[in-house]
């Protein structure tokens, strides 16, 4: 398992253990993280899973291929370290990882 670091808007914190292979939207799901809605369920056709991640872990995390670049044409409060949390598959060198959650989804 690695462990997931969500912090939401208000910064309240939620510490998941993921299954390696899953995604960080589907953790966040599984684990009622508020403000990933996920509309689309994680087939990178939405922006409503929107996080940031933390400068210390975007090198790892690495940048969003295109189609997911697209998609975050259409989020709310886009920035350098935006991701869709669909597109971040949870492996063992991500373990600690931190996301922060806008304040609103697209």
């Amino acid at each position: 398992m690695t462990k997931l670091t969500y912090i939401a808007f208000d910064g309240t914190q939620f510490d998941v253990d993921a299954p390696d292979g899953s995604t960080v939207m589907e953790n966040a799901i599984r684990n009622a993280v508020p403000g990933i809605e996920a509309e689309c369920g994680g087939a990178c056709a939405c922006a409503t899973c929107h996080v940031y991640v933390d400068e210390a872990w975007k090198a790892l995390t690495g940048e969003p291929e295109s189609m997911e670049e697209d998609m975050l044409d259409f989020a709310f409060d886009v920035r350098p370290n935006s991701r869709l949390s669909c597109q971040i598959k949870v492996r063992p060198d991500l373990d600690g990882l931190v996301l922060r959650i806008p304040e609103r989804q697209g």
